[in-house]
């Protein structure tokens, strides 16, 4: 089956078609399948023109200057290859604007090339509507874009169990969504050893706690008030910071760890290539995924949450959306209740305090999201909705 990918953006810097669509895409490359990618990389715009071949998936950068015609160019590279099927990743913007018009010129088109539809997050109101600093026009043409794309694909896939349940609710019939989580992208090697990452970073004597994330997903309070009660109980606890805010957060939670007393106890290594991530987490002795229960957050499917499992970090999470998913309770990770401080708190002393413990969920952890969640296996639903 010959598979057209569009994406709203580029590979970088931003993370979807990079985690999701090119993942995906090479599984199905290993299927059989003939698969490219189109892609207005105007975030990125040194990308624009490339074109290459990776792991047998063509990948084209259009040109994105100027802007307005990025739609057009879109739709001109899909045409010309000619696809049976063409997966759309997000209703929005660029991409939202090529299936609106792949979705009318095929009216006339014999072939009648199918439509489907990616979506990994919730855009219009309690989603990045509300998150993001765009215009009152642009929120309103993005809900629209978001209504008028799922009912007008021939199927959806839906990266949660949140957005599956909002598909259904707007009418799209249960038989044309296809539930397609994130799978695991294994992270490069490390020279390092743990020994090593932790001497690297003064960790040698340390309970390391974990934090790997980008701040605006919950409520930096709540999290600082959960570390003060470990660091309270444990003299020897360090937090390893890995990740900088969307919004500057970062800076935020520095100063409230410093109001609090425990500012020196922080390792804030930052941002961080992907290549230096399974040495900082063989650093830790557990982490922490602090995750409030909104509708944005339940729409989502993190990949730093699955980064940690597929790694074998024992995680202690709060069960809001995907965590539910991607962590049996007790098994392969700690869910507790959100929202709450204390369970919180006291949940991660606990995993601290059991080195078996830790011991049994990280490799749980890992073994599970192997099993459950590779891309050679989360291809055959993409398959299913191609087959709708």
């Amino acid at each position: 089956m010959r598979i057209a990918f569009v994406g709203p953006f580029g590979l970088r810097p931003k993370g979807t078609m990079a985690a999701r669509a090119l993942p995906l895409a090479k599984a199905l490359v290993a299927r059989g399948h003939t698969v490219a990618l189109f892609l207005p990389p105007w975030s990125h715009a040194s990308d624009a023109g490339r074109v290459y071949v990776d792991a047998g998936v063509h990948i084209e950068n259009v040109a994105v200057a100027p802007r307005a015609f990025i739609p057009l160019r879109l739709l001109a590279r899909v045409r010309a290859f000619q696809p049976e099927v063409t997966h759309v990743f997000k209703p929005k913007a660029y991409a939202g604007l090529t299936q609106w018009l792949l979705w009318q010129m095929r009216r006339g088109d014999a072939r009648r090339a199918r439509i489907v539809l990616d979506t990994d997050d919730w855009e219009g109101a309690g989603g990045w509507n509300d998150r993001e600093n765009y215009t009152w026009a642009q929120k309103k043409f993005f809900a629209w874009q978001e209504q008028w794309g799922l009912k007008h694909a021939d199927a959806v896939t839906v990266a949660s169990r949140a957005l599956e349940t909002l598909v259904w609710s707007l009418g799209v019939p249960r038989a044309r969504v296809v539930y397609l989580p994130n799978g695991v992208n294994p992270l490069p090697p490390s020279a390092l050893t743990r020994a090593a990452a932790r001497a690297q970073y003064d960790l040698q004597d340390a309970r390391v706690v974990l934090l790997y994330t980008r701040f605006f997903e919950y409520d930096l309070t709540r999290v600082v008030t959960v570390l003060t009660r470990v660091f309270t109980e444990w003299s020897d606890a360090k937090l390893l910071l890995v990740g900088k805010g969307l919004f500057g957060e970062e800076k935020q939670f520095l100063e409230m760890a410093a109001a609090r007393g425990w500012r020196e106890r922080v390792v804030d290594a930052g941002w961080v290539e992907s290549s230096q991530l399974r040495a900082l987490f063989a650093a830790a002795d557990a982490a922490l995924y602090p995750f409030d229960d909104t509708l944005i957050n339940r729409c989502k499917c993190p990949v730093k949450l699955i980064d940690l499992l597929a790694a074998g970090v024992p995680v202690v999470s709060e069960a809001v959306g995907q965590a539910r998913e991607y962590i049996e309770n007790d098994v392969s990770g700690i869910l507790v209740t959100p929202n709450m401080a204390d369970a919180f708190a006291e949940q991660l002393s606990a995993v601290l305090r059991d080195t078996a413990q830790r011991a049994r969920l990280g490799q749980n952890a890992a073994e599970r999201m192997a099993r459950v969640y590779a891309w050679e296996l989360l291809a055959e639903r993409a398959e299913r909705a191609y087959a709708v």
